[in-house]
């Protein structure tokens, strides 16, 4: 597949190495010709000098042909035109734009356009690490609140059931982590010991799950 990354700082280089490394084929544009000097030497991908709104500068990166597009640029402003460019003219659905006005995502995202808010997403890690019992959100889609978030398990969740564990928190278990196995599980998968559950909730209602996680399995579980 072929995708196109608007911005070369950090992530946007990262972003286009491990988008290569894995088989794609990557376009970057940025208007600081310097800015590439973060790609590697053997970097066999496209390098745009230009506005990443500029339909010349997206054409020249082959946007007519690509599966999607990522504005990573440091101008949240610059970041949103792109993406609506790329959306409303050129026809492509898979968009997504980094900006740091999280303030605004909501409304980006009913446009159809995926944000990323690296502030809020920072600040979340270092709560993760102050409050380690949880609960760990790693993922909010801003259009809905739902919420993609794992909490430590108190032992006795041990040896229950997936179903156990729906019924009493009202959350749903969208996977789990078992010696760094991926399972996707049934309502009768059972819980074992060193499991990481990622669970999905409404962002609001994350805490009360943890509660319920966090401690025994009392006379109001099971």
């Amino acid at each position: 597949m072929h995708f196109v990354i608007m911005g070369c700082g950090r992530l946007g280089a990262n972003l286009a190495v491990n988008l290569e490394d894995r088989g794609h084929s990557v376009a970057v544009i940025d208007q600081n010709s310097r800015a590439f000097n973060r790609l590697p030497d053997d970097f066999s991908g496209q390098q745009v000098t230009g506005v990443g709104f500029d339909r010349d500068a997206l054409c020249q990166a082959g946007i007519e042909e690509a599966t999607g597009f990522a504005a990573v640029s440091s101008g949240d402003n610059s970041n949103i035109i792109a993406a609506r460019v790329v959306r409303e003219t050129f026809g492509i659905d898979n968009v997504v734009a980094r900006i740091y006005d999280s303030t605004r995502a909501g409304v980006y995202n009913k446009l159809g356009i995926d944000i990323v808010a690296p502030v809020p997403w920072t600040a979340d890690q270092v709560m993760h690490r102050l409050i380690p019992l949880g609960p760990h959100i790693e993922h909010i889609d801003s259009a809905t609140g739902t919420a993609l978030f794992y909490v430590d398990l108190d032992s006795s969740w041990f040896g229950t059931t997936i179903a156990d564990i729906e019924r009493n928190t009202g959350a749903r278990v969208a996977y789990i982590t078992r010696e760094l196995e991926l399972v996707l599980p049934t309502q009768t998968t059972v819980v074992q010991d060193g499991d990481e559950l990622r669970l999905l909730a409404h962002v609001s209602e994350t805490n009360a799950v943890q509660r319920v996680l966090n401690h025994r399995v009392g006379d109001d579980a099971l």
